[in-house]
């Protein structure tokens, strides 16, 4: 008898050394999703306070709802060489009708496993209210960092636009930064958000104002279907402005649909 309940008391004991041990790590996990939540108000907070400096939305400004339904493409020609190809249809008037396509073919250098360097042209048609093209040259250099359940994705590109009807070559600055959280232990679902401001360098005739061009502002989801392809879902809200410094008169709400084949990996 006296074995007996010195065994239960022993259970007992294991019982509760299990139980804190387990709440312990509950805790910690709660503590960990928390800080995770509060980060992303934060950069999120901070990405709309910058938007709203960058440019003072206008009361009659245009909103349209439409839809993007990218491909992209990266692959590895060598061990250091990077080849790109991107076709990006978009659909606008309330995604009624297609308003503007473009063909993005680059190469780049892998300099480190995370730094490479690119080289890229595009060709850009656009639809609505009439037909225009555009040929642009651009240079870029990404980042790429990995950490344990999130990581990010930079790009500065420089852009030279040579737009039908305008007079010079228009300059443009684009700064892309993007991470990634993931929501699951194999990694599969993601949290994405991202940003990239446009920033025009020059003033050209009948083509771009110099100064604050345009605001993409991405929340979503990835998903990892295979090893080498994934998916984003989600609202992209782009700000543009045509009109003057500082002001955005075209809204774009979009429903963005894109996807990613990448050899690299």
């Amino acid at each position: 008898m006296k074995n007996f309940s010195e065994k239960a008391i022993s259970l007992q004991r294991g019982r509760l050394n299990v139980s804190t041990v387990m709440a312990g790590e509950i805790d910690h996990n709660v503590v960990g999703r928390f800080s995770m939540v509060r980060l992303l108000g934060g950069i999120l907070l901070l990405l709309v306070m910058s938007g709203t400096e960058t440019a003072i939305v206008r009361a009659d400004t245009m909103h349209d709802g439409q839809f993007w339904f990218p491909l992209y493409n990266r692959f590895s020609p060598s061990d250091k060489v990077r080849g790109w190809f991107e076709i990006n249809p978009r659909f606008g008037n309330d995604m009624s009708e297609i308003h503007q396509l473009l063909i993005r073919p680059a190469l780049g250098y892998q300099i480190t496993p995370g730094v490479s360097l690119w080289q890229g042209y595009a060709w850009i048609t656009n639809y609505e209210p009439r037909f225009t093209d555009e040929h642009r040259l651009y240079q870029q250099l990404s980042y790429r960092k990995k950490f344990e359940g999130w990581n990010i994705f930079s790009r500065t590109r420089t852009e030279q636009r040579f737009i039908r009807d305008a007079r010079g070559v228009s300059l443009r600055a684009r700064e892309f930064f993007r991470m990634n959280f993931s929501l699951d232990d194999r990694k599969q679902w993601s949290f994405v958000l991202y940003d990239e401001i446009f920033v025009s360098l020059n003033a050209t005739r009948n083509g771009p104002r110099s100064g604050f061009d345009q605001n993409r502002l991405f929340i979503g989801l990835n998903r990892k279907i295979t090893p080498h392809l994934s998916m984003d879902v989600g609202y992209q809200n782009q700000s543009i402005n045509t009109s003057g410094p500082r002001v955005a008169d075209v809204m774009n709400h979009i429903l963005l649909i894109q996807w990613f084949i990448d050899w690299t990996d």
